[in-house]
Formats: structure tokens, C-alpha cells, sequence
């Protein structure tokens, strides 16, 4: 869901106690909470099976729960030893409700992607040892790419989240929007460059310009390159779209401009596919991001891709069935149970092929999109705290004339050297 890519814009909502409690045959087990299980040091041999039991709590966000029961129901048919207790919360407060006290935290917990790097760090994940090759050999590349930080594989996919591009198909066909310049000479586009949000709708320009945010994986404090030309060209755009009439402010009013035809396109995600269809009904279309000029020919616009993910505490008393767990709530089947009821769109590798999926519009868009030509994964490093109100800043003030051409190096100068840092 939205919240969770742009969590530097909400504060933390507490989770709640546990809502329901599923039973199970067995009680008792689990293992070692600081390393990797180790079946020589439980006593088993190479070739024995080790029995995975225990009791183990999991943080579903509040909305996803009645999803999960029935999931939940089967795991622990396929794992009767394992008692389950499911409690509701929000995905997007995971790094803040595990820090809090990690041995009283969820066993198991959904979390979006960009979070990973910092509780990594901080010893708040448990790797993913177990599953890693069958994880790995599942999902698209772009899922194990926001699931992993420094070389290990932290978390468990589940979906993929991207922006996508919404248009009236009364008014614009597929070939207007497949450029910003078709799109915005036969149409209109709401979009909110000149207000709070734009870094996480248009800061991935500067990646569509062939430059780097964190370097090339996303995970180098210094690696960000945007004060070069590229970066220039990339400002002299965002200010070239005040006097294009095509290019309509309107953030908040962005569905009614639709609804009322104001506009006939606006740049959101999955999480607005109801709202639109309510404004534009049988007129709804959705596409893939359309190309832009800098100035040296069209490029692919890009989008952040998030990666929704389910992970494991470190201090669980029960790994295994901890990782039995979180692999079987991000496995083929779950992920298409929370398609077909919550719309999450899979990062399975089949079921991004599945009749079901590809027939969804929104769906189709969003696997176009999380695609390495047509998005970059949002980077996961703890200095994107930094980023998000540096970038901010500098989009709305390019936007409104506030920095004149002559500064633009100097401005992207000032927010390298910021964005090198985690500000308190």
C-alpha cells in the first residue's frame, strides 16, 4: 500500500494486541535466536530431518488479517507442530514496533522493502537461511534485489509495488501516452511537482538520466551522482513543466480533476485503482510510464519499485518455524490468494505469467513497471532519511523558479553532500 513507500511522510502507528489465536497440535521447541539453526548442534546428523516446532507470533497488517486466517489455517496443516498466533498492525511501522522491545516484537512481521537496510543493521532481522535458494529461484530479480542487503537474503517477497500511469481512454489513446510530450500535447496530466511527495514521484528522473541514487546497488553512502549535466538537464525539465500547459498542478485534487475532466491523467499506484475506477469508470486505462526528453532524445521515465516483504525477527525463540512460516505466507499459493482478494500484485516469477494476473490491467502495468528499464528498487540504505526532504525541496523550488539555471550545480552540489548523511 501507498503508506509504506512513503513512510518518511507519516509517524508511527502502534500495533495492536493480537486479534485472533490459532491452535495448533503441538507446544514448545524452537532454537537459537542469534545465529543460523545448526542441526549438529541440536544433535541431528546431515541426513536426519529436523523437526520444526514451536510457538510463533506474526504482525499482519490490520486490513490483510482475514486474508491470512485461511493461509495461516493451511500452514498449520502442513506443520501441525507449529502454533500460530496472528496479531494486526501496520507493515510500515515494523522498523519502529521491532526496535521498541525486539523479544516481546512478532516472530514473523510484513514490511515494506526500504526498511531492511537499517534494521539490518541494527540486528533486527533474522536471515534468511532456509529458504534462500527456493526464495531466490521464485521471484523476479527485482524482489531479492529490495529483500537482500550487503550481499545476504533478509527477507521473503510477497508483491511488488509501482507506480503506474492512469488515463482517460476517452481522451488520450495508447499511443498519446507512450511519451510526456504526446501525452501532454493531446492531454492534460495532474501531477504535484510543486508540493510534499514529489521526491518519491519524480525523483527517479534523475535514474531515467542514467544517474545513480546510492550507487549502482543502492547501498553506497556516496554513490549518488547527480550534480552533473545529466542532473542539470534533469532540473531544467522539471522547470520547463510550469509553462506546459499540459501539466496541470493539482495533488489533491487529483481524482475530482479526473472525475470532472480537468485532466485526463495522473501518475499513482495499485492503491488507486479503485478510486479511479469510481472516477472514470468504463474510461479507466492504465499504462506503463511513458518516455521523456531531457534533451538528448526519449528515455524510459522511471519509477521507485517497492517491494512488499515478509521477514523474521532476530530474537524469535523459534527459527525454524519462524522461516517455515514467513516462507509459506510469500509462497506461489499465498501470493495468489492476496492477489485475488487484496489486489497485492505477486513477485512470484509464474504467477506474474498466470492468465489471472495478466489479465488485470493494473497488474500488467505494475510487472511492466517493475522491470530494471522501467524502474529502479527503491534504495534501502539508512541515509534515505536524508533524501526524501532534500529532494523535496529541490523539485518544489526548480518547479516554482525559486532556483534560477545558474545554481541548479550548485543546488545538486548541496544535496549529494546532504543526502551522504543520515540527518537526526
Amino acid at each position: 500500500m501507498k503508506k509504506n513507500w512513503k513512510k518518511y511522510l507519516t509517524s508511527g502507528l502502534v500495533l495492536s494486541a493480537s486479534t485472533v489465536l490459532l491452535a495448533a497440535c503441538a507446544s514448545g521447541g524452537g532454537g537459537a535466536s542469534s545465529a543460523a539453526p545448526d542441526e549438529s548442534a541440536s544433535g541431528s546428523s546431515a541426513t536426519e530431518e529436523v523437526k520444526v516446532e514451536g510457538s510463533v507470533k506474526v504482525w499482519i497488517d490490520t486490513e490483510h488479517v482475514e486474508t491470512f486466517k485461511g493461509i495461516v489455517a493451511d500452514f498449520q496443516t502442513e506443520f501441525p507442530d507449529v502454533e500460530v498466533e496472528i496479531a494486526a498492525g501496520s507493515s510500515a511501522d515494523a522498523k519502529t514496533e521491532v526496535s521498541k522491545d525486539p523479544k516481546a516484537a512478532a516472530d514473523v512481521f510484513m514490511m515494506p522493502h526500504d526498511q531492511v537496510g537499517q534494521m539490518a543493521q541494527s540486528g533486527l532481522l533474522y536471515p534468511n537461511t532456509k529458504y534462500a535458494d527456493e526464495v531466490k529461484a521464485n521471484n523476479v530479480d527485482s524482489a531479492i534485489e529490495g529483500a537482500s542487503w550487503d550481499g545476504e537474503l533478509y527477507g521473503y517477497p510477497y508483491g511488488v509495488e509501482s507506480q503506474v500511469l492512469y488515463y482517460n481512454k476517452s481522451t488520450l489513446s495508447e499511443d498519446d501516452v507512450k511519451s510526456w510530450a504526446t501525452l501532454t500535447e493531446k492531454g492534460k496530466i495532474g501531477a504535484n511537482l510543486g508540493e510534499a511527495g514529489a521526491n518519491y514521484v519524480f525523483g527517479p528522473l534523475f535514474m531515467s538520466n542514467d544517474l545513480y541514487l546510492y550507487g549502482e546497488t543502492g547501498e553506497d553512502p556516496k554513490g549518488t551522482n547527480f550534480n552533473t549535466e545529466p542532473g542539470v538537464e534533469v532540473l531544467q525539465w522539471i522547470a520547463d513543466q510550469k509553462n506546459n500547459p499540459g501539466v496541470i498542478q493539482s495533488n489533491a485534487e487529483a481524482l475530482s480533476n479526473l472525475e470532472a475532466g480537468v485532466t485526463d491523467a495522473f501518475l499513482s499506484g495499485p492503491w488507486s485503482k479503485n478510486d479511479v475506477q469510481k472516477a472514470l469508470g468504463e474510461n479507466m486505462a492504465v499504462a506503463a510510464y511513458p518516455t521523456v526528453d531531457f534533451g538528448n532524445g526519449e528515455v524510459q521515465m522511471k519509477a521507485f519499485l517497492g517491494v512488499k516483504l515478509f521477514a523474521v525477527n532476530q530474537q524469535t525463540e523459534a527459527p525454524l518455524a519462524a522461516m517455515a512460516l514467513a516462507n509459506y505466507l510469500s509462497n506461489e499459493s499465498s501470493q495468489l490468494v492476496e492477489f485475488e482478494k487484496m489486489g497485492v500484485i505477486p513477485s512470484n516469477k509464474a504467477l506474474q505469467s498466470n492468465e489471472a494476473v495478466t489479465n488485470d490491467a493494473v497488474a500488467k502495468a505494475v510487472m511492466e513497471m517493475s522491470q530494471t528499464t522501467h524502474s529502479v528498487v527503491m534504495p534501502k540504505i539508512p541515509e534515505m532519511v536524508s533524501f526524501w526532504p532534500a529532494m523535496d525541496a529541490v523539485i518544489n523550488d526548480t518547479y516554482k523558479g525559486n532556483i534560477k539555471p545558474a545554481d541548479y550545480m550548485t543546488k545538486l552540489d548541496a544535496l549529494v553532500t546532504e543526502t551522504a548523511t543520515i540527518s537526526e
